[in-house]
């Protein structure tokens, strides 16, 4: 079974991210220009929570706020579920399911390695599963 590790060797491991300080506004421009879900926030100190299009949907738009005025701080997820590199997909997708998150950052001895979501681990697992068909078919059909 492929790792977190190996999902990031073929994925990449560029993390995006902002400040808490930043508008939810320019976290959208940024997911958008990037074509991603989610954000890491990080400030002086450090990570401190992820922002994704999820909260923004629950948490601005659902409450009448305003993008360009809510800063990213206020609507993101501060109790980030991290995963290890060394994580199976499957037990990093049964964290996702358990902890009910679509995004992980992938964190060893305190460094982010990089962000995975559910996305990455259902394309990854599928490829997975298809390469071991392919196989099986080839056995069967040269026995």
């Amino acid at each position: 079974m492929r790792t977190v590790q190996q999902l990031l060797e073929d994925k990449g491991t560029e993390v995006w991210s902002i400040s808490p300080d930043a508008s939810v506004y320019d976290a959208l421009v940024l997911m958008a220009n990037h074509q991603i879900g989610a954000l890491l926030v990080i400030d002086e100190t450090g990570a401190v929570g992820l922002i994704s299009e999820r909260d923004y949907a629950r948490d601005v738009v659902l409450r009448g706020k305003t993008s360009k005025e809510t800063p990213v701080g206020d609507v993101m997820t501060k109790r980030v579920v991290c995963t290890s590199p060394d994580q199976t997909l499957e037990e990093a997708m049964a964290l996702m399911t358990e902890k009910r998150v679509r995004h992980l950052p992938v964190v060893a001895d305190g460094q982010i390695l990089g962000l995975i979501s559910i996305g990455d681990l259902i394309k990854s697992i599928i490829s997975e599963h298809k390469f071991i068909i392919e196989q099986l078919e080839h056995y069967i059909s040269s026995g």
